[in-house]
């Protein structure tokens, strides 16, 4: 009765069951409420109470910068392992203070800190909204991180913000344009990001070359991805911290290129991934049996489709992820 009365607009919704829908739908207060229960945001009323605002921007230390991005790192870790619905609150109160530092950081020396940690945060948002289903939210944080990265005379952090808004392009149905804006990326990298970075930027315009059906041109950027990536067990790219990627993760990420394009070579090299995926990354476990499903439907194994088919959406399931139970849901249709 309640979800009919505040469908129909004869009821509000109190905070007490917003809080509720929120974290079980993954949306923010804007998007569960709507324009019109919009409080608006206070004014700073004279020169005092700028200038105060000012000066605390100014003295944020070090330690505090260190301090938020310790945060985003919790809410990066906790999103992998329980998915991004139920982090939605604290994903926003985090961008608000990240973003209301930096507006009022007047010189370079205080801004750019602070801008990189918001650009770190808030790609890490706007992936955590592509996963919940939220789009127009995943873009404003991309333009965010963007920005931010811009101000910090980032080209890492830029670079990266493009190409993962480039999946928001595909997720829309516009795979070219994707791909368009990855290879924009990698001409703002230029030659000075680190060889991790590089290869994901490859990897990422090789899934969307997939994707928009550049066979050939996927190929290419695959071969690019692996001449690039580092050798070595280590994942993390100590200048991005939000790219995990070594060999293995390379190997699961080619397979499932693989199978986008209908390779039979495909399985293989995603069963190699899965002896060795880390249990902690619950989505990324949920979309490489969602990929090892695509393979084998493309060798007509219906059978084992099937069973990977059930584990993907039970991981879908547990993490709330709206991108991978729409995966499950296509490949379903195709039994």
């Amino acid at each position: 009765m309640y979800v009919s009365e505040w469908e129909n607009g004869k009821r509000t919704i109190s905070d007490r069951y917003a809080a509720i829908l929120r974290s079980l739908l993954g949306t923010t207060d804007a998007e569960l409420r709507g324009d019109a229960s919009q409080v608006a945001v206070p004014v700073v009323d004279g020169y005092d109470e700028l200038l105060s605002r000012i000066d605390s921007a100014s003295s944020i230390s070090g330690s505090m910068v260190q301090a938020f991005e310790a945060q985003t790192e919790l809410l990066r870790t906790m999103d992998r392992e329980r998915g991004a619905a139920s982090l939605v609150d604290q994903v926003t109160g985090h961008l608000s203070a990240l973003e209301d530092a930096l507006n009022f950081a007047v010189l370079p020396g205080a801004r750019r800190p602070i801008a990189l940690a918001l650009a770190g945060a808030s790609t890490m948002a706007a992936w955590q909204a592509i996963d919940s289903g939220a789009v127009e939210r995943a873009w404003r944080n991309y333009e965010l991180a963007k920005r931010a990265a811009r101000d910090a005379e980032a080209p890492m952090y830029l670079a990266h913000a493009m190409a993962e808004q480039a999946y928001v392009l595909c997720e829309a149905g516009r795979p070219a344009l994707g791909v368009d804006l990855v290879r924009d990326a990698q001409r703002v990298l230029g030659g000075d990001g680190s060889p991790r970075l590089r290869a994901w930027l490859f990897g990422a315009e090789a899934e969307l070359c997939a994707r928009a059906g550049m066979d050939d041109d996927c190929r290419r950027a695959l071969d690019a991805a692996t001449e690039c990536i580092p050798a070595g067990s280590g994942d993390r790219d100590p200048d991005m911290l939000s790219i995990f990627l070594n060999g293995a993760h390379l190997a699961r990420w080619r397979g499932s290129v693989l199978a986008l394009l209908g390779d039979g070579d495909a399985v293989s090299s995603l069963y190699s991934a899965l002896e060795v995926a880390d249990p902690t990354f619950v989505r990324a476990r949920a979309g490489l049996h969602t990929d090892l499903a695509q393979a084998h439907l493309a060798r007509a194994e219906y059978d084992d489709a099937r069973t990977h088919l059930r584990e993907a959406r039970l991981l879908a399931n547990r993490t709330s992820s709206v991108r991978q139970r729409r995966r499950v849901d296509m490949l379903s249709a195709r039994l």
